[in-house]
């Protein structure tokens, strides 16, 4: 019986501790044969495939045909598919907000894979944190693993007018904010925001991970963009399937592809793209699953030589699906050859450089725009420091007014989200156009454990008298579709006892994108009797995951990782 123990693949792998192997390896088969395996079936190699349906994730509705797709590629490669479930994030569906379950999605990948018999897997994912969550684990646990996306949801109309979930759906509120939109016409563009299965159809969080993984190298070229309802989406998912039966044995690990090269490729993607805000807690928390730090000061000296060329939503004016017929990832990343490191290894074997070769001939100017005629020169995010935000904050450049990028303004301050919510639209709020709105209480070891909740909403006397735009400024983040002049992911976060929570109404502050500077003109004294008077509003949980997220939680420059998740090399830095 002992012979039959030294084969470490398949069903034969990571056997179940009884204290004797042969038995071990005697009682899974006896198991698995019980669903019906044929012996030559558990003779072979073990592909797992991670389903993260639920009936809480529209984007993800359509995976059992892209499982089905995945299966058919690992059994015509000779390995035996195995679909096993973790945790499902959809994004709108979570309270307080997806983020603090991203780390536990990331552990649960990461604890499956290594605890079962896998040789290689296929991570299926695609609302907004379930890609950075697997990619997270998979580095962690250390098999090869192949990304497949969900693909992005196909446009729908409303009276003529092109509507993409969710630039449309904020575009509309702010409208119905307004007094724009009537209360049955908002109830009509709420049901045409999002008609099909997918991620949302602008450049958003989904829509941003999924062009960081394939410029990673972890996805097949070209397979960012395709739409959730194409056929192609299933061909990618039946060569993803084939892939990742390839990879069985292979030392071509996420670790081995998700390295420093390859993380500085994806920083330049996710400038070029105007990519959302979130994209940058979330490659900083891959990278440092690899033991990579980003550094936000290396972020503005790419984003000062990186062009923004994808013309979309907020950014621009087209969609997902444009994007994928206009030539996709590989057509951006050509326009960009001379900025990237091309020797960087890919999932599928070749390097970058030779997928850029094999870029398609013809795209669409319209969308993928040239190098000499930019959306912007300059890349999509911006790093800004100073005594408001020590460690960093992050404003979306591309998707914000220019003409409030050098400003003074009067802060104007909510101490939490329940403050903002019930004093934004009270007609007494001393509040003007010119003013700075500031939301503290909002990041990641607050209570709230940073929500979206940095696109504050403008006040709604202003916004009935026109104004479309403000400065905003919190340790909160806001989600990749939204647009506006927003400072968000400042660290270290209020509820730590960041300067952020010492700023108080009526106190000036300084914005300078030019300078990369976020000042509060406060003296130095005098903030610090506020801070001898302050109380920081951290988390205070009792038992379970929220008192681990409470213990464990980094800060936005770390990614919003947890500190015993980090790899050795960060973690003791």
């Amino acid at each position: 019986m002992t012979d039959r123990t030294k084969n470490s693949r398949g069903i034969a792998r990571g056997l179940t501790n009884y204290g004797d192997k042969a038995f071990s390896l005697y009682l899974r088969r006896s198991f698995a044969s019980s669903m019906g395996y044929s012996r030559e079936m558990l003779d072979r190699p073990i592909v797992g495939i991670v389903d993260t349906r639920s009936g809480f994730n529209n984007c993800h509705r359509h995976f059992p045909e892209l499982i089905e797709a995945v299966k058919r590629g690992v059994l015509t490669s000779g390995a035996l598919p195995v679909v096993f479930p973790t945790i499902s994030l959809g994004e709108v569906f979570l309270n307080p907000t997806s983020l603090k379950f991203r780390n536990l999605m990331s552990i649960d990948t990461e604890e499956m894979i290594r605890a079962q018999p896998i040789d290689s897997v296929v991570l299926v994912g695609g609302c907004d944190k379930t890609v950075p969550a697997q990619l997270m684990g998979a580095v962690s646990a250390g098999i090869p693993a192949i990304q497949l996306v969900a693909g992005p949801m196909s446009t729908s109309r409303y009276r003529g007018e092109r509507l993409g979930a969710c630039t449309d759906c904020r575009r509309f509120w702010g409208r119905y904010r307004a007094g724009e939109v009537s209360d049955a016409d908002i109830r009509q563009i709420e049901g045409r925001l999002a008609t099909t299965p997918g991620t949302c159809a602008v450049m958003g969080t989904a829509s941003t991970m999924a062009i960081v993984a394939e410029a990673l190298g972890m996805m097949p070229a070209g397979s960012a963009a395709v739409p959730a309802v194409d056929a192609e989406r299933l061909r990618i998912a039946e060569a993803s399937g084939r892939i990742a039966a390839g990879l069985v044995g292979s030392d071509l690990t996420p670790a081995a592809i998700v390295t420093e090269k390859s993380v500085e490729n994806a920083l330049r993607m996710l400038l070029a793209i105007g990519g959302s805000t979130n994209g940058i807690i979330h490659l900083t928390a891959i990278a440092g699953r690899a033991g990579i730090r980003i550094d936000l000061d290396r972020l503005n000296i790419l984003s000062d030589t990186t062009p923004v060329l994808l013309d979309l939503k907020p950014s621009g004016q087209h969609y997902m699906e444009d994007f994928d017929v206009a030539g996709g990832v590989p057509a951006l990343m050509a326009e960009l050859r001379d900025l990237l490191h091309l020797d960087c290894p890919t999932i599928t074997g070749e390097t970058l450089g030779e997928r850029i070769a094999a870029a398609p001939a013809w795209v669409d100017r319209s969308v993928v725009r040239p190098r000499t005629d930019p959306i912007d020169p300059q890349g999509g995010l911006v790093a800004l420091f100073g005594n408001l935000a020590p460690r960093g904050a992050i404003l979306k450049r591309s998707a914000a007014d220019p003409a409030l990028f050098e400003r003074t303004g009067r802060a104007v301050v909510f101490t939490s989200l329940e403050d903002l919510a019930s004093r934004i639209d009270d007609p007494d709020l001393d509040v003007q156009p010119d003013d700075f709105l500031v939301l503290q209480n909002a990041g990641p070891t607050s209570a709230s454990a940073m929500p979206e909740a940095g696109y504050l909403p403008i006040p709604s006397k202003l916004a009935k008298a026109g104004v479309k735009d403000m400065v905003r400024i919190s340790d909160a983040r806001m989600s990749g579709t939204a647009f506006g002049t927003i400072v968000l992911h400042v660290a270290p976060d209020a509820a730590s006892g960041g300067p952020l929570g010492l700023v108080r109404d009526g106190d000036r502050i300084v914005l300078s994108v030019q300078k990369r500077r976020i000042e509060l003109l406060v003296a130095e004294d005098e903030l610090e009797r506020r801070r001898a008077e302050s109380r920081h509003r951290a988390e205070t949980a009792e038992r379970g995951y929220a008192r681990f997220y409470q213990e464990q939680i980094l800060q936005a420059d770390q990614g919003c990782d947890f500190r015993i998740l980090q790899h050795p090399d960060l973690a003791s830095s």
